[in-house]
Protein backbone atom coordinates (compact mmCIF):
# COMPACT_ATOMS: atom_id res chain seq x y z
CA UNK A 1 0.00 0.00 0.00
CA UNK A 2 1.52 3.13 -1.27
CA UNK A 3 2.60 5.61 2.30
CA UNK A 4 -0.02 8.81 2.48
CA UNK A 5 2.35 10.22 4.96
CA UNK A 6 4.25 13.43 4.35
CA UNK A 7 8.29 13.83 5.59
CA UNK A 8 8.55 14.73 9.12
CA UNK A 9 11.61 16.43 8.06
CA UNK A 10 13.12 18.28 5.55
CA UNK A 11 16.62 18.39 4.27
CA UNK A 12 18.26 20.87 3.14
CA UNK A 13 21.62 20.90 1.06
CA UNK A 14 23.55 24.23 0.44
CA UNK A 15 25.03 23.23 -3.22
CA UNK A 16 27.39 25.91 -3.17
CA UNK A 17 28.79 24.67 -0.26
CA UNK A 18 28.68 21.10 -0.84
CA UNK A 19 32.29 19.47 -2.39
CA UNK A 20 30.42 16.21 -2.80
CA UNK A 21 32.45 14.48 -0.66
CA UNK A 22 29.43 11.87 -0.17
CA UNK A 23 30.60 11.75 3.89
CA UNK A 24 26.77 12.41 4.36
CA UNK A 25 25.90 9.37 2.04
CA UNK A 26 28.53 7.24 3.85
CA UNK A 27 27.19 8.33 7.26
CA UNK A 28 23.22 7.73 7.15
CA UNK A 29 21.69 4.46 8.32
CA UNK A 30 18.39 5.25 7.60
CA UNK A 31 18.71 5.53 3.73
CA UNK A 32 18.01 9.41 3.18
CA UNK A 33 21.16 10.34 1.62
CA UNK A 34 21.59 9.12 -2.01
CA UNK A 35 23.90 10.31 -4.21
CA UNK A 36 22.79 11.25 -8.23
CA UNK A 37 25.56 13.49 -9.26
CA UNK A 38 25.00 15.13 -6.12
CA UNK A 39 23.67 14.58 -3.16
CA UNK A 40 19.50 14.06 -3.00
CA UNK A 41 17.89 13.77 -0.14
CA UNK A 42 14.99 11.38 0.31
CA UNK A 43 13.14 13.64 2.73
CA UNK A 44 10.62 10.55 3.97
CA UNK A 45 13.36 8.50 5.42
CA UNK A 46 15.00 11.35 7.63
CA UNK A 47 14.74 11.12 11.22
CA UNK A 48 16.57 13.80 12.38
CA UNK A 49 19.80 11.94 14.14
CA UNK A 50 21.77 14.48 13.12
CA UNK A 51 24.60 12.28 11.92
CA UNK A 52 24.83 14.03 8.32
CA UNK A 53 24.78 17.76 9.13
CA UNK A 54 27.28 16.71 12.38
CA UNK A 55 29.74 15.61 9.76
CA UNK A 56 29.48 17.42 6.70
CA UNK A 57 32.89 19.15 6.44
CA UNK A 58 31.29 22.14 4.81
CA UNK A 59 28.50 22.52 7.21
CA UNK A 60 26.28 22.62 3.97
CA UNK A 61 23.65 20.60 5.81
CA UNK A 62 20.08 21.77 7.93
CA UNK A 63 17.21 20.19 8.70
CA UNK A 64 13.81 21.35 9.02
CA UNK A 65 10.45 20.10 10.11
CA UNK A 66 8.40 19.44 7.40
CA UNK A 67 5.71 22.60 8.53
CA UNK A 68 2.94 21.15 6.43
CA UNK A 69 0.07 22.88 7.17
CA UNK A 70 -3.08 20.77 8.75
CA UNK A 71 -6.80 21.92 9.89
CA UNK A 72 -6.83 23.31 12.93
CA UNK A 73 -7.97 20.81 15.27
CA UNK A 74 -7.55 21.04 18.92
CA UNK A 75 -8.82 17.30 19.50
CA UNK A 76 -7.18 15.97 16.28
CA UNK A 77 -4.16 16.79 16.25
CA UNK A 78 -1.34 16.24 13.24
CA UNK A 79 0.44 13.51 15.24
CA UNK A 80 -3.00 12.00 16.00
CA UNK A 81 -3.98 12.27 12.34
CA UNK A 82 -0.67 10.91 11.03
CA UNK A 83 -0.41 7.84 13.23
CA UNK A 84 -4.10 7.16 12.51
CA UNK A 85 -2.92 7.29 8.98
CA UNK A 86 0.35 4.67 9.89
CA UNK A 87 -1.94 2.26 11.26
CA UNK A 88 -4.52 1.71 8.74
CA UNK A 89 -0.99 1.51 6.23
CA UNK A 90 0.02 -1.40 7.98
CA UNK A 91 -2.66 -2.96 10.61
CA UNK A 92 0.26 -2.98 13.42
CA UNK A 93 1.10 -1.54 16.95
CA UNK A 94 3.29 1.56 16.78
CA UNK A 95 6.42 1.47 18.07
CA UNK A 96 8.39 3.77 19.38
CA UNK A 97 11.71 4.73 21.40
CA UNK A 98 12.99 7.08 24.16
CA UNK A 99 10.73 8.25 26.94
CA UNK A 100 7.51 9.90 27.15
CA UNK A 101 7.41 13.08 24.78
CA UNK A 102 4.35 14.49 25.38
CA UNK A 103 4.14 17.95 27.32
CA UNK A 104 2.99 16.83 30.77
CA UNK A 105 4.17 18.19 33.89
CA UNK A 106 7.54 17.86 34.61
CA UNK A 107 7.63 17.89 38.86
CA UNK A 108 11.33 18.38 38.88
CA UNK A 109 10.65 22.13 37.54
CA UNK A 110 8.10 22.81 39.63
CA UNK A 111 10.38 22.35 42.53
CA UNK A 112 12.77 24.56 44.52
CA UNK A 113 15.64 24.08 46.65
CA UNK A 114 16.20 26.42 49.75
CA UNK A 115 19.53 27.88 50.50
CA UNK A 116 21.47 28.72 53.54
CA UNK A 117 21.90 32.48 54.65
CA UNK A 118 23.18 34.19 57.65
CA UNK A 119 21.69 31.94 61.02
CA UNK A 120 22.43 28.89 58.95
CA UNK A 121 25.57 29.70 56.75
CA UNK A 122 26.67 28.00 53.38
CA UNK A 123 29.70 26.17 53.11
CA UNK A 124 32.57 26.92 50.60
CA UNK A 125 33.31 23.36 48.34
CA UNK A 126 36.28 24.53 46.71
CA UNK A 127 37.52 24.66 50.62
CA UNK A 128 35.70 22.33 52.23
CA UNK A 129 35.30 18.35 51.98
CA UNK A 130 32.18 17.28 50.56
CA UNK A 131 30.95 13.85 50.44
CA UNK A 132 28.90 12.02 47.67
CA UNK A 133 29.40 8.78 48.51
CA UNK A 134 26.52 6.56 49.90
CA UNK A 135 25.83 3.15 49.96
CA UNK A 136 23.08 1.03 49.07
CA UNK A 137 21.65 -1.95 51.13
CA UNK A 138 19.72 -3.00 54.37
CA UNK A 139 20.93 -0.68 56.78
CA UNK A 140 20.48 -1.66 60.75
CA UNK A 141 18.00 0.57 62.80
CA UNK A 142 21.12 0.67 65.32
CA UNK A 143 24.58 -0.37 65.97
CA UNK A 144 25.88 -2.18 68.74
CA UNK A 145 29.78 -2.37 69.96
CA UNK A 146 31.35 -4.06 72.69
CA UNK A 147 35.04 -4.50 74.28
CA UNK A 148 37.17 -7.26 73.04
CA UNK A 149 39.61 -8.95 75.21
CA UNK A 150 42.61 -6.44 74.24
CA UNK A 151 40.28 -3.61 75.44
CA UNK A 152 39.36 -2.14 71.65
CA UNK A 153 35.86 -1.43 70.68
CA UNK A 154 34.17 -4.21 68.21
CA UNK A 155 31.34 -3.41 66.01
CA UNK A 156 29.01 -6.37 67.04
CA UNK A 157 25.71 -5.46 64.67
CA UNK A 158 26.25 -7.68 61.58
CA UNK A 159 25.32 -5.35 58.60
CA UNK A 160 24.33 -6.69 55.33
CA UNK A 161 26.01 -6.46 52.27
CA UNK A 162 26.49 -2.85 51.18
CA UNK A 163 27.53 -1.44 47.70
CA UNK A 164 29.85 1.95 48.17
CA UNK A 165 29.14 4.74 45.24
CA UNK A 166 30.93 7.30 44.90
CA UNK A 167 28.53 9.37 43.03
CA UNK A 168 24.61 9.34 43.63
CA UNK A 169 24.27 8.06 40.11
CA UNK A 170 24.04 4.96 38.77
CA UNK A 171 23.90 4.06 34.58
CA UNK A 172 20.58 2.30 33.75
CA UNK A 173 19.23 -1.12 32.97
CA UNK A 174 19.98 -1.06 28.94
CA UNK A 175 20.84 -4.88 27.38
CA UNK A 176 23.26 -6.32 24.79
CA UNK A 177 20.85 -6.50 22.09
CA UNK A 178 19.06 -3.73 22.51
CA UNK A 179 22.04 -1.52 22.41
CA UNK A 180 25.58 -2.68 21.31
CA UNK A 181 28.57 -4.24 22.68
CA UNK A 182 30.82 -0.89 22.66
CA UNK A 183 27.71 0.84 24.25
CA UNK A 184 27.77 -1.64 27.34
CA UNK A 185 31.96 -1.35 27.29
CA UNK A 186 31.50 2.36 27.78
CA UNK A 187 28.91 1.76 30.56
CA UNK A 188 30.85 -0.30 32.13
CA UNK A 189 34.65 1.35 31.69
CA UNK A 190 33.02 4.93 33.04
CA UNK A 191 31.17 3.11 35.97
CA UNK A 192 34.44 1.40 36.74
CA UNK A 193 36.13 4.82 36.88
CA UNK A 194 33.59 7.29 38.55
CA UNK A 195 32.63 4.62 41.50
CA UNK A 196 29.08 3.43 40.06
CA UNK A 197 27.44 0.87 38.90
CA UNK A 198 26.01 -0.01 35.18
CA UNK A 199 23.01 -2.14 34.89
CA UNK A 200 22.87 -4.98 32.27
CA UNK A 201 19.56 -5.09 31.55
CA UNK A 202 17.86 -8.29 30.96
CA UNK A 203 19.96 -9.30 27.85
CA UNK A 204 22.65 -10.96 30.03
CA UNK A 205 26.02 -10.11 30.38
CA UNK A 206 29.05 -10.46 27.72
CA UNK A 207 32.15 -12.39 28.71
CA UNK A 208 34.25 -9.23 27.71
CA UNK A 209 32.63 -7.12 30.54
CA UNK A 210 33.68 -9.82 33.55
CA UNK A 211 36.49 -7.93 34.40
CA UNK A 212 34.26 -5.23 36.03
CA UNK A 213 32.28 -7.14 37.78
CA UNK A 214 32.40 -4.40 40.94
CA UNK A 215 30.71 -2.06 39.14
CA UNK A 216 27.58 -3.74 37.51
CA UNK A 217 24.27 -4.79 38.22
CA UNK A 218 23.03 -8.00 36.72
CA UNK A 219 19.24 -8.32 36.22
CA UNK A 220 17.05 -10.89 36.50
CA UNK A 221 14.16 -10.17 34.24
CA UNK A 222 10.84 -12.64 33.68
CA UNK A 223 12.51 -13.97 30.54
CA UNK A 224 15.54 -14.89 32.43
CA UNK A 225 17.88 -14.51 29.63
CA UNK A 226 21.73 -15.05 29.83
CA UNK A 227 20.70 -16.49 34.11
CA UNK A 228 23.09 -18.41 35.21
CA UNK A 229 24.84 -18.62 38.61
CA UNK A 230 28.03 -16.94 36.80
CA UNK A 231 25.99 -14.72 35.72
CA UNK A 232 24.66 -13.49 39.17
CA UNK A 233 28.09 -14.24 41.02
CA UNK A 234 29.93 -11.92 38.30
CA UNK A 235 28.18 -8.38 39.64
CA UNK A 236 28.20 -6.31 42.50
CA UNK A 237 24.27 -6.20 43.05
CA UNK A 238 21.27 -8.72 41.44
CA UNK A 239 18.53 -6.66 40.25
CA UNK A 240 14.40 -8.65 39.71
CA UNK A 241 12.99 -6.60 37.05
CA UNK A 242 8.97 -6.99 37.58
CA UNK A 243 8.55 -3.63 35.70
CA UNK A 244 9.75 -0.94 33.58
CA UNK A 245 8.55 2.89 33.95
CA UNK A 246 8.65 3.01 29.66
CA UNK A 247 6.42 0.16 29.56
CA UNK A 248 4.81 -1.15 32.70
CA UNK A 249 3.24 -4.30 32.77
CA UNK A 250 4.10 -5.39 29.79
CA UNK A 251 7.69 -7.77 28.64
CA UNK A 252 9.98 -7.19 26.29
CA UNK A 253 11.00 -7.83 22.74
CA UNK A 254 14.24 -8.22 20.56
CA UNK A 255 13.82 -9.04 17.02
CA UNK A 256 15.20 -12.38 15.85
CA UNK A 257 17.27 -9.79 13.08
CA UNK A 258 19.41 -8.47 15.80
CA UNK A 259 20.11 -11.69 17.70
CA UNK A 260 23.85 -12.73 16.04
CA UNK A 261 26.00 -15.35 17.21
CA UNK A 262 27.49 -13.26 19.84
CA UNK A 263 23.82 -11.92 21.70
CA UNK A 264 23.20 -15.65 21.16
CA UNK A 265 25.31 -17.10 23.52
CA UNK A 266 25.61 -13.88 25.89
CA UNK A 267 21.36 -14.53 26.35
CA UNK A 268 21.58 -18.59 25.80
CA UNK A 269 18.97 -18.23 23.03
CA UNK A 270 19.39 -19.62 19.38
CA UNK A 271 20.91 -17.52 16.26
CA UNK A 272 17.93 -15.61 14.34
CA UNK A 273 15.21 -16.23 17.27
CA UNK A 274 13.38 -13.05 18.50
CA UNK A 275 13.73 -12.74 22.28
CA UNK A 276 10.37 -11.90 24.69
CA UNK A 277 9.88 -11.51 27.40
CA UNK A 278 6.81 -12.10 29.01
CA UNK A 279 4.57 -9.67 30.81
CA UNK A 280 4.85 -11.67 34.07
CA UNK A 281 7.39 -13.99 35.81
CA UNK A 282 5.79 -17.32 35.70
CA UNK A 283 6.72 -17.87 38.69
CA UNK A 284 5.82 -14.88 40.50
CA UNK A 285 2.13 -14.03 41.27
CA UNK A 286 2.29 -13.04 45.09
CA UNK A 287 4.80 -11.19 47.46
CA UNK A 288 5.03 -14.59 49.01
CA UNK A 289 6.51 -16.06 45.58
CA UNK A 290 9.18 -12.92 45.03
CA UNK A 291 10.41 -13.52 48.42
CA UNK A 292 11.04 -17.12 46.96
CA UNK A 293 12.90 -15.35 44.57
CA UNK A 294 14.70 -12.77 46.42
CA UNK A 295 16.18 -15.43 48.76
CA UNK A 296 16.87 -17.82 45.86
CA UNK A 297 19.47 -15.38 44.54
CA UNK A 298 20.73 -14.74 47.91
CA UNK A 299 21.57 -18.13 48.35
CA UNK A 300 23.04 -18.67 44.72
CA UNK A 301 25.16 -15.39 45.52
CA UNK A 302 25.89 -16.64 49.02
CA UNK A 303 23.86 -14.01 50.61
CA UNK A 304 27.25 -11.40 49.92
CA UNK A 305 25.43 -9.12 47.63
CA UNK A 306 22.26 -7.11 47.68
CA UNK A 307 19.13 -7.54 45.71
CA UNK A 308 16.86 -5.10 44.04
CA UNK A 309 13.70 -5.08 43.08
CA UNK A 310 12.87 -2.44 40.09
CA UNK A 311 8.88 -1.55 39.83
CA UNK A 312 7.60 0.65 37.70
CA UNK A 313 5.86 3.98 38.99
CA UNK A 314 2.48 3.34 39.19
CA UNK A 315 -0.33 4.31 41.01
CA UNK A 316 -0.24 1.84 44.43
CA UNK A 317 3.45 2.33 44.13
CA UNK A 318 3.95 2.69 47.61
CA UNK A 319 2.11 -0.54 48.71
CA UNK A 320 3.83 -2.88 46.40
CA UNK A 321 7.11 -1.00 47.73
CA UNK A 322 6.36 -2.00 51.23
CA UNK A 323 5.49 -5.67 50.13
CA UNK A 324 8.74 -5.92 48.53
CA UNK A 325 10.85 -4.89 51.24
CA UNK A 326 9.12 -7.14 53.55
CA UNK A 327 10.02 -9.70 51.17
CA UNK A 328 13.21 -9.32 51.84
CA UNK A 329 14.75 -6.84 48.92
CA UNK A 330 17.57 -4.73 50.02
CA UNK A 331 16.81 -1.77 47.07
CA UNK A 332 13.87 -0.71 45.68
CA UNK A 333 14.09 0.98 42.45
CA UNK A 334 11.45 2.51 41.06
CA UNK A 335 11.12 3.57 37.75
CA UNK A 336 9.02 6.64 36.39
CA UNK A 337 6.50 7.23 32.90
CA UNK A 338 9.08 9.32 31.29
CA UNK A 339 11.94 6.36 31.48
CA UNK A 340 13.59 5.04 28.21
CA UNK A 341 13.49 2.16 25.96
CA UNK A 342 14.40 0.81 23.18
CA UNK A 343 11.20 0.02 22.24
CA UNK A 344 7.94 -0.13 23.44
CA UNK A 345 4.39 0.46 21.89
CA UNK A 346 3.51 4.08 21.87
CA UNK A 347 -0.31 3.66 23.32
CA UNK A 348 1.70 2.31 26.61
CA UNK A 349 4.40 4.65 26.89
CA UNK A 350 2.32 7.36 26.43
CA UNK A 351 -0.53 6.75 28.76
CA UNK A 352 0.13 3.92 31.32
CA UNK A 353 2.21 4.67 34.32
CA UNK A 354 2.63 7.88 36.94
CA UNK A 355 5.19 10.89 37.47
CA UNK A 356 9.07 9.14 39.42
CA UNK A 357 8.59 12.73 41.79
CA UNK A 358 5.17 11.64 43.25
CA UNK A 359 6.02 7.74 43.67
CA UNK A 360 9.46 8.43 45.26
CA UNK A 361 7.68 10.91 47.80
CA UNK A 362 5.02 8.01 48.45
CA UNK A 363 7.08 5.38 48.83
CA UNK A 364 9.96 6.84 51.04
CA UNK A 365 6.75 8.00 52.81
CA UNK A 366 4.69 4.81 53.54
CA UNK A 367 8.26 3.10 54.42
CA UNK A 368 9.24 5.84 56.98
CA UNK A 369 5.07 5.39 58.40
CA UNK A 370 5.74 2.00 58.71
CA UNK A 371 9.50 2.02 60.41
CA UNK A 372 11.24 -0.10 57.91
CA UNK A 373 12.75 2.81 55.58
CA UNK A 374 16.13 1.07 56.71
CA UNK A 375 15.13 -2.11 55.51
CA UNK A 376 16.13 -1.05 52.10
CA UNK A 377 17.44 2.06 49.87
CA UNK A 378 15.35 3.52 47.62
CA UNK A 379 16.98 3.93 43.94
CA UNK A 380 14.89 6.71 41.47
CA UNK A 381 14.78 6.35 38.23
CA UNK A 382 12.98 7.57 34.57
CA UNK A 383 14.00 11.50 33.63
CA UNK A 384 16.64 12.45 35.28
CA UNK A 385 18.52 15.39 33.52
CA UNK A 386 20.88 16.81 35.40
CA UNK A 387 22.15 17.37 38.96
CA UNK A 388 19.51 19.44 40.14
CA UNK A 389 17.12 16.57 38.92
CA UNK A 390 19.55 14.20 41.11
CA UNK A 391 19.50 16.66 44.48
CA UNK A 392 15.91 17.05 44.03
CA UNK A 393 15.31 13.33 44.26
CA UNK A 394 17.38 12.70 46.85
CA UNK A 395 15.73 15.28 48.83
CA UNK A 396 12.61 13.11 48.32
CA UNK A 397 13.89 10.42 49.68
CA UNK A 398 16.23 8.47 47.03
CA UNK A 399 19.39 7.18 47.87
CA UNK A 400 20.67 6.76 44.59
CA UNK A 401 19.34 8.02 41.28
CA UNK A 402 19.77 6.27 37.50
CA UNK A 403 20.30 7.90 34.19
CA UNK A 404 19.69 6.12 30.93
CA UNK A 405 18.88 8.59 28.16
CA UNK A 406 21.05 11.22 29.46
CA UNK A 407 24.10 8.83 29.36
CA UNK A 408 22.96 7.99 25.54
CA UNK A 409 22.77 11.33 24.98
CA UNK A 410 26.17 11.88 26.39
CA UNK A 411 27.75 9.00 23.87
CA UNK A 412 25.98 10.74 20.76
CA UNK A 413 22.36 9.23 21.18
CA UNK A 414 19.75 12.50 19.22
CA UNK A 415 17.05 11.31 20.69
CA UNK A 416 15.39 10.47 17.29
CA UNK A 417 13.18 7.46 18.83
CA UNK A 418 14.28 4.73 16.53
CA UNK A 419 16.16 2.70 18.89
CA UNK A 420 13.76 -0.39 17.42
CA UNK A 421 14.68 -0.30 13.95
CA UNK A 422 18.44 -1.09 14.96
CA UNK A 423 19.81 1.87 12.41
CA UNK A 424 21.13 3.91 14.86
CA UNK A 425 23.89 6.23 13.15
CA UNK A 426 25.91 6.60 16.22
CA UNK A 427 26.07 3.17 16.57
CA UNK A 428 24.72 2.83 20.35
CA UNK A 429 20.97 1.28 20.11
CA UNK A 430 22.12 -1.45 16.89
CA UNK A 431 23.86 -4.51 16.21
CA UNK A 432 25.01 -3.86 12.99
CA UNK A 433 29.16 -4.02 12.56
CA UNK A 434 29.18 -1.05 9.87
CA UNK A 435 27.15 0.60 12.44
CA UNK A 436 28.79 -0.37 15.88
CA UNK A 437 31.70 0.79 14.82
CA UNK A 438 31.37 3.68 15.31
CA UNK A 439 31.23 4.20 18.47
CA UNK A 440 34.93 4.22 20.35
CA UNK A 441 34.07 2.83 23.78
CA UNK A 442 36.87 4.84 25.27
CA UNK A 443 35.57 7.89 23.82
CA UNK A 444 32.43 6.41 25.28
CA UNK A 445 33.63 6.00 28.46
CA UNK A 446 35.45 9.36 29.03
CA UNK A 447 32.01 11.46 27.57
CA UNK A 448 30.51 9.55 30.26
CA UNK A 449 32.91 9.79 33.30
CA UNK A 450 33.05 13.68 32.08
CA UNK A 451 29.31 13.92 32.50
CA UNK A 452 29.35 12.49 36.43
CA UNK A 453 32.59 14.88 37.27
CA UNK A 454 30.50 17.54 35.94
CA UNK A 455 27.44 16.39 38.16
CA UNK A 456 29.43 15.67 40.98
CA UNK A 457 31.02 18.85 41.08
CA UNK A 458 27.48 21.04 40.66
CA UNK A 459 25.85 18.53 43.68
CA UNK A 460 29.12 20.09 46.14
CA UNK A 461 27.46 23.53 45.09
CA UNK A 462 24.39 22.66 45.69
CA UNK A 463 25.13 21.36 49.25
CA UNK A 464 27.34 24.11 50.05
CA UNK A 465 24.35 26.42 49.45
CA UNK A 466 22.21 24.08 51.82
CA UNK A 467 24.99 24.37 54.53
CA UNK A 468 25.38 20.43 54.68
CA UNK A 469 28.64 18.95 53.91
CA UNK A 470 27.63 15.41 52.53
CA UNK A 471 24.62 13.47 50.76
CA UNK A 472 23.16 11.58 53.41
CA UNK A 473 22.34 14.81 54.69
CA UNK A 474 20.60 15.85 52.25
CA UNK A 475 18.16 12.16 51.79
CA UNK A 476 14.77 12.68 52.74
CA UNK A 477 15.23 16.41 53.77
CA UNK A 478 11.96 17.66 52.08
CA UNK A 479 12.21 20.86 53.85
CA UNK A 480 14.85 21.76 51.71
CA UNK A 481 12.56 22.40 48.81
CA UNK A 482 9.33 24.22 47.92
CA UNK A 483 6.88 23.99 45.01
CA UNK A 484 5.74 26.88 42.58
CA UNK A 485 3.00 26.67 40.53
CA UNK A 486 1.87 23.72 41.93
CA UNK A 487 -2.15 22.53 43.19
CA UNK A 488 -2.24 22.19 46.74
CA UNK A 489 -2.46 18.41 46.30
CA UNK A 490 0.47 17.55 44.45
CA UNK A 491 2.38 19.05 47.03
CA UNK A 492 0.84 17.35 49.88
CA UNK A 493 1.29 14.32 47.91
CA UNK A 494 5.16 15.39 47.28
CA UNK A 495 5.34 16.32 51.31
CA UNK A 496 6.49 19.94 50.33
CA UNK A 497 5.88 23.60 51.18
CA UNK A 498 4.81 26.32 48.72
CA UNK A 499 7.78 28.46 48.03
CA UNK A 500 7.53 31.24 49.85
CA UNK A 501 6.74 30.03 53.05
CA UNK A 502 8.87 29.52 56.17
CA UNK A 503 9.17 27.35 58.89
Amino acid sequence: MMSELPAEFIVKIDYDRCRRCKRCVMNCSFGCMQFKDRVVPEHKNCVACHRCATFCPESAITITRNELAYKENANWMPEIRKNILKQAQTGGILLTGMGNPRPYQILWDHMLIDACQVTNPSIDPLREPMELRTFLGRKPDRLEFAHNKDGEIDLVTELQPQVKLDVPVLFGAMSYGAISLNAHRALAMAANRSGTLMNTGEGGLHKDLYPYAGNIIVQVASGRFGVHSEYLNTSAMVEIKIGQGAKPGIGGHLPGEKVGEEISKTRMIPVGTDAISPAPHHDIYSIEDLSQLIFAIKEAVDYTKPVSVKISAVHNVAAIASGIVRAGADVVTIDGFKGGTGASPMVIRDNVGIPIELALAAVDQRLRDEGIRNNASIICAGGIRSSGDVAKAIALGADATVIGTAALVAMGCRICQKCYTGNCAWGIATQKPELTRRLDPEVGAQRLSNLLTAWSLELKEILGSLGVNSIESLRGSRERLRGIDLDEQTLKLLGIKPAGIGQ
